[in-house]
């Protein structure tokens, strides 16, 4: 416990000399509602993640962490099944086993910008405290255990050579109440009683102190662990400065956290000459009581694994993934059969999201190694080729008057991603200048393409193009729809697109 209350007494001494950063935000939630999204964020549109980390070792999904100490749990089955009982063999010795041998960002990198991305986002630190970069204030962190390599670091290196932005995620915030587990023990068979390691002082620096009754959310509301989370995370955006700061949850810790956010966007400001550059992603779980606080404004709003169903003023994200979260080689796509999500889900989820003025943030899932599935791989080519023809209709766009039509029924929300899109549900963007527009069929169609949306009524065409194709169009503006005949051939798989010159 010394040393628990040791680091936090010098990370509260260090975060508090750090942020010093001066501008025009204050930390408070009014000064912080005056921040207005980057023009790069608005033109990227796709990001790729790498939600990696120790718990890929067991290969056996997201939590895995938390949930090995949750008697009856699949998770807890499993480890004593492969590891052994918690109480001898805890998350601690999982550590040690996650090695990143085969860790090639640079080549990763190039993949994911082939495939369209525009930035990317290294995990920082998961709920499971462990730091992925050489961390001035906690021992448990990839430079000094594990891979023994600065993860982060990395990525940076790897993401900037390839011309993306730069993003962290920290999902730190929840980790106190989300730990608590590990200080339990079993209720039931032979291990009744004994206390797992979560339990042993000694640990604490990973498992932290015992929670006080009652801190149960997800935020919690021991004042020492707000702190240690400011020194952190101020470690963590002044040693790496990103582009993008992702929160798995709302603005956490009330005053602490707009002093953390204030200091990120005056920070970034001075680096910019006064532009502001930075984009923070949070969630908006005003209705979920400890998760922390949301403005609208504030931030971007990140909306997990789901969408919007109506078009944002204001830029957004989806943050989502092809798999599980973190490795899993028991999980299974319910509509394929297969561990991962294919080019056409990907592809048409993304359309849907940019017409409503969104990004997408799209984790692909690592092996314990660092090395991706053939299947993973496979799906960063087939992205790579759509987006050689294709990628004009997504990056630098913006959303046009309506988002599309079609019969899928799409509904907002976190959790809710889906719908089962085809090629008869059309999503518009357009170019910035407003000049051009862009309809995009979910799909490869069979017959000849009906767009409601662009009925004579509404706005005259001039022209109109397949992207990809030199076959020449042919179509007509009736009162009710635009009709355009099916070409001979269709460019791509997937989605296809057609480029439309509108009249004055």
């Amino acid at each position: 416990m010394n040393r628990l209350m040791m680091t936090l007494g010098m990370a509260l001494f260090t975060a508090c000399a750090a942020l010093a950063a001066e501008g025009p935000f204050r930390p408070e939630l009014t000064s912080l509602a005056q921040y207005r999204c980057p023009e790069w964020f608005r033109d990227a549109k796709f990001g790729i993640w790498a939600h990696w980390g120790p718990q890929s070792v067991p290969m056996f999904g997201d939590w895995y962490a938390k949930r090995m100490y949750v008697e009856g749990d699949k998770k807890y089955a499993y480890h004593l099944e492969h590891y052994g009982h918690p109480s001898k063999f805890g998350y601690k010795d999982i550590i040690p086993l996650w090695r990143a041998e085969k860790f090639d960002p640079d080549r990763l990198m190039a993949l994911y910008k082939a495939a369209g991305a525009r930035y990317f986002v290294s995990m920082g630190v998961h709920h499971d405290n462990f730091d992925l970069w050489d961390s001035k204030h906690h021992g448990w962190n990839a430079v000094q255990m594990g891979p023994k390599r600065d993860i982060v670091g990395a990525w940076k290196k790897a993401a900037q050579a390839q011309g993306l932005k730069f993003g962290v995620s920290e999902h730190l915030g929840a980790s106190f109440t989300w730990w608590q587990p590990s200080h339990g023990a079993d209720k039931n068979g032979p291990q009744a009683g004994v206390p797992y390691d979560g339990a042993d002082p000694q640990w604490q620096d990973l498992y932290h102190p015992a929670a006080a009754p009652g801190d149960t959310a997800w935020y919690s509301t021991d004042p020492r662990w707000a702190k240690e989370w400011l020194a952190r995370i101020t470690d963590l955006v002044d040693a790496y400065q990103p582009d993008l700061l992702y929160s798995d949850g709302a603005l956490p810790f009330g005053e602490t956290g707009c002093k953390l956010l204030a200091h990120y966007y005056n920070a970034n400001q001075a680096r910019h000459g006064g532009q502001e550059e930075a984009v923070y992603c949070l969630k908006d779980w005003r209705t979920k009581p400890g998760h922390g606080q949301y403005v609208e404004g504030i931030g971007v709003q990140d909306v997990e694994r789901g969408g919007l169903s109506v078009i944002k003023d204001q830029p957004w994200q989806t943050d989502t993934s092809i798999g599980d979260w973190f490795y899993n080689k028991e999980w299974k796509i319910k509509e394929t059969g297969k561990m991962y999500r294919d080019a056409d889900w990907v592809i048409r989820t993304l359309a849907d999201v940019v017409s409503k003025n969104g990004n997408m943030l799209l984790n692909i899932v690592q092996r314990p190694d660092g090395s991706l599935d053939a299947e993973a791989e496979q799906l960063l080519k087939d992205l790579a080729v759509w987006m050689m023809i294709n990628g004009e209709a997504i990056h630098e766009t913006r959303p046009w008057q309506v988002y599309g039509e079609g019969k899928a029924a799409v509904t907002g929300g976190h959790f809710k991603e889906d719908f089962g899109f085809s090629a008869e549900d059309i999503r518009f963007t357009r170019s910035k200048d407003g000049s051009t527009l862009y309809a995009l069929a979910l799909g490869v169609p069979s017959t000849d393409v009906t767009i409601r949306a662009l009925a004579k009524k509404d706005k005259p065409i001039e022209a109109i193009s397949l992207l990809g194709s030199r076959e020449k169009i042919e179509w007509k503006q009736e009162a009710e729809a635009l009709v355009i005949k099916k070409p001979a051939s269709w460019p791509c798989q997937h989605a296809v697109v057609f480029k439309v010159t509108l009249g004055t």
